[in-house]
């Protein structure tokens, strides 16, 4: 049995998506979903004497764990469903209620067609949507569609039965169904009504949303404010059920789905097979030492990697795209066969030779294709964050590697000829927008490894006359409120303004702890520090370090051609691109870039959210705040009705009607 210690990742995402257990042989044991994958996974791994007899032997038998991330968990049941039909691991339930999985219905071939929930086999005349994972989300759906559309969704009996005594269902009377069955709308209008439902769950849902909103600012420019209350809630319900998932396509799509993500030395390719509307597989790998970072020529030799495969010259004179196929045909679609359509982010390098290369190898005609909106669009992003997030993890681990981490501290301290290892290493960077909310960030890397407990952020104060500020401005307050902590090497007259900077707060976030004057880690020497820029932000720096005669080697890393400036020098080093020392300082670097930004945008969205509720009349800081608090963020407050507006403590029907109006060009609709 193997030891589940042996193969838990060293890094997770957060992210909604699916999880698959594999064995040596590559066999999938298990697959689940999660709404955050970090936390999910952490549980088969940290207790695992608690875990259950059959998930214990689980995580024994397997030797490795893959995921996949999705763009929310509704996507990650989908697509954890189809992952249990296709690779039928033994380790998982078949069929958690013991009966297959649940589809929308819609009949075609009645005179008065209906919706409803089936388990059956598919039957014709009948049009199928799914498979859904969980009941809850199918009734929704259906609640949601025929809100929109009241089509009928009784069963024959009681639509007899309400036709011989001419009273309609509860549905009818509430506005849920049209009531054909006492000819309140005729075979016809509700036959129209079948078929836009229909054309809505096939994809054809943004021009039916853009209809009804162009109908809804009629009806309220007109005056008829209930009727364009009606027409809102529709729209409200049909963005619902649009947005219920985009894993699960059109089941007559087949499509191979490739996505890049590259830096300087690494790319990370990912592939998604989708068969019948789902995705059946999936692959992605590594490549190292790129002969070029243009993405269109990386993009060209990955289509030559999968393509040239000789499983696709055994197999692709089996497959057979024709129209009149059944959706069991789609079923049993092999999953590397070379389909009709390749989507890809943009086009490769060579397009047309290339695909007339793979249309030779398909034995029919194959097309490139780039959504561009839609579902496919959206399935897009999710193949390029897989790729992001496989790229992110690969070199992550290669960072955490302790004989890399190793040979990069020693080929930093023989370049740049340091007295000792770089063990404690520090990076500043700064971030601002044209010189507005500046801010900026210290990361601490210890032995190659990222010490995030001692990570901080600092809010600028500095300008200069134009009462905007540059990056060496900054940088010089920065340091100098950093150095002053270092007491054991500030010298005695150094100036009252450098040790009340000691007072000085500085903002953290969440996974940082709060700065305070006994913080020990400040008063910790770096063995190195790096400073993000080129030489006028290193003399900065310097500057800096020897008024307050501070003793630190002190580097630049600039962006464009990653040269590493040294004061003193007229000239960078360049380090090669294979350099673990490069690689190592771009880590150090990018991790501090990213932790200013993420700080810069909390603070500027704040800034946004204050400034644009200061423009609402009638609304003070008090009741900004309530808002803030009970909605969460700007984007809500906007999309919030008048009745949800008035839940908030504070705010009455006038002063909501006056904030929904501010958010709306059109006037407010008055709910009756």
């Amino acid at each position: 049995m193997s030891n589940p210690q042996d193969y838990r990742p060293s890094y997770i995402p957060t992210d909604p998506g699916v999880y698959r257990f594999l064995d040596d042989n590559n066999r999938v044991l298990y697959v689940g979903k999660a709404k955050n994958l970090r936390n999910r996974l952490s549980q088969y791994f940290q207790n695992v004497q608690a875990l259950n007899p059959r998930i214990y032997a689980m995580v024994h038998t397997a030797t490795h764990v893959k995921w996949t991330v999705v763009a929310s968990e509704i996507e990650a049941l989908s697509l954890e469903y189809a992952w249990i039909k296709e690779f039928e691991p033994q380790f998982n339930v078949v069929f958690r209620d013991n009966k297959s999985y649940p589809y929308l219905a819609i009949s075609s071939k009645e005179d008065f067609p209906r919706a409803w929930i089936t388990r059956e086999k598919h039957r014709k005349g009948v049009h199928y949507f799914g498979p859904y994972v969980k009941v809850w989300a199918i009734r929704e759906t259906l609640d949601n569609l025929i809100a929109a559309f009241p089509m009928r969704t009784c069963s024959q009996g009681v639509f007899s039965s309400s036709q011989r005594s001419g009273k309609a269902c509860l549905y009818g009377y509430i506005d849920r169904c049209s009531a054909p069955c006492i000819g309140k709308i005729s075979q016809e209008d509700h036959k129209e009504l079948a078929n836009e439902v229909v054309r809505f769950m096939n994809g054809d849902s943004s021009a039916i949303i853009a209809q009804k909103t162009q109908e809804m600012k009629k009806k309220a420019a007109l005056e008829e404010y209930e009727q364009a209350a009606r027409l809102r809630d529709t729209i409200s319900a049909l963005k619902h059920v649009n947005e219920r998932n985009t894993v699960v396509l059109d089941r007559t799509i087949d499509a191979d789905i490739f996505a890049i993500a590259h830096d300087e030395l690494e790319a990370s390719i990912q592939v998604f097979y989708v068969r019948a509307g789902r995705i059946r597989a999936q692959h992605g790998w590594i490549t190292e030492g790129l002969s070029t970072d243009d993405p269109s020529q990386l993009l060209r030799e990955a289509l030559m990697h999968v393509y040239s495969d000789a499983l696709y010259d055994d197999i692709h004179d089996t497959y057979e795209r024709e129209e009149s196929r059944s959706i069991d045909d789609y079923e049993h679609t092999p999953v590397h066969a070379i389909p009709k359509e390749i989507w890809l982010p943009h086009l490769p390098a060579d397009e047309k030779e290339l695909e007339e290369w793979i249309s030779t190898k398909r034995g029919k005609q194959a097309h490139f294709y780039i959504p561009m909106r839609g579902n496919k669009a959206q399935l897009l992003r999710t193949v390029q964050a897989n790729a992001i997030q496989v790229l992110q993890r690969y070199k992550i681990e290669k960072n955490s590697d302790i004989t890399s981490r190793s040979q990069a501290i020693e080929e930093l301290r023989d370049v740049l000829e340091l007295s000792r290892a770089p063990l404690r290493i520090e990076c500043f960077d700064i971030s601002h927008t044209q010189g507005q909310q500046p801010v900026a960030s210290m990361v601490v890397f210890d032995d190659g490894l990222p010490q995030k407990k001692h990570y901080r952020h600092f809010i600028v104060r500095s300008r200069n006359d134009e009462g905007t500020i540059d990056d060496t401005a900054a940088m010089d307050e920065v340091l100098r409120r950093r150095f002053s902590y270092l007491s054991t090497h500030v010298i005695d007259d150094v100036d009252t303004s450098t040790e009340e900077s000691k007072k000085r707060n500085m903002s953290t976030d969440s996974d940082t702890a709060s700065d305070n004057m006994s913080d020990q880690s400040f008063y910790q020497i770096p063995d190195l520090l790096i400073v993000d820029g080129g030489l006028p932000q290193v003399h900065a720096a310097m500057r800096v370090a020897r008024d307050m005669n501070i003793t630190i080697p002190i580097i630049g890393l600039a962006k464009r051609l990653e040269e590493v400036w040294v004061e003193g020098q007229d000239f960078p080093i360049i380090f090669p691109r294979s350099s673990p020392a490069l690689r190592l300082l771009q880590y150090v670097r990018d991790e501090s870039h990213r932790f200013a930004i993420t700080f810069h945008r909390k603070k500027r969205s704040k800034n946004m959210v204050r400034s644009t509720l200061d423009n609402i009349e009638g609304l003070g800081q008090v009741k900004q705040k309530a808002l803030i608090r009970h909605f969460g963020s700007l984007t809500q407050i906007k999309k919030a009705t008048q009745e949800e507006l008035q839940q908030v403590h504070g705010i009455g029907q006038s002063l909501a009607t006056t904030i929904y109006a501010y958010f709306h060009e059109e006037t407010p609709l008055n709910e009756t």
